[in-house]
């Protein structure tokens, strides 16, 4: 085996336990995956992994669940730096108006990688957000919901930020979905990451710290 697919095979390690050890709650094996500087941007988090799983904890006490089911991936490597594209799926469940639901987003993680002393581990996490559904878990509930508010979210995740929303959350409201200048952006910080340079940057919109 060349020491390129060992490196594609331990990157694909890395997004799977990801998903796995998150979702699991296995917080000591999740901090494994990030760099000591990792960063994770999402709907309703924006900053580090550590406080990204310390509120994760608070939520898990709440009874959040947040769950991902991914699908195919992409690999570029360039030496030591890596960006990965990997289909997911977000689901969440929580009451809506006093309904409960289902909400389903399908989308991409976009993500940093470097390789430091033989280790592969992630600088940012950016999710790329495509479309999404809601769903009451009774089909025969009636739901109205409000349009004003689903007016105030791009299109590819606004029924989970109008779940979110409802239940408390501040959620980020310039996200990447599947066009548009934030997504364009993306693509030409993941080209400057393979070339050398910074995985965020202020003034850039969908990176601000």
């Amino acid at each position: 085996m060349t020491d390129e697919q060992q490196d594609r095979l331990a990157l694909r390690d890395l997004i799977e336990n990801w998903a796995l050890w998150r979702d699991a709650g296995d917080w000591e094996r999740f901090r494994t995956v990030w760099h000591p500087e990792g960063r994770m941007m999402a709907t309703w988090f924006q900053g580090g992994f550590e406080e990204f799983i310390a509120v994760n904890r608070k939520g898990w006490e709440r009874g959040v669940r947040i769950l991902h089911f991914l699908g195919g991936m992409s690999v570029d490597l360039s030496g030591d730096r890596a960006v990965t594209q990997t289909k997911m799926t977000i689901s969440q469940r929580a009451d809506v108006h006093g309904v409960r639901c289902d909400v389903v987003c399908t989308g991409r993680f976009y993500d940093f990688l470097e390789k430091r002393e033989g280790r592969w581990g992630m600088v940012l996490r950016q999710p790329i957000y495509e479309k999404d559904r809601l769903d009451p878990v009774d089909p025969g509930a009636s739901l109205d919901l409000d349009p004003a508010l689903l007016a105030r979210f791009p299109e590819g995740y606004r029924h989970l930020a109008y779940l979110q929303t409802s239940i408390g959350y501040d959620v980020k409201p310039d996200m990447p979905g599947i066009d548009g200048p934030e997504v364009q952006a993306l693509y030409r910080r993941g080209r400057g990451w393979l070339d050398g340079g910074a995985a965020l940057a202020e003034g850039e919109g969908w990176a601000v710290a």
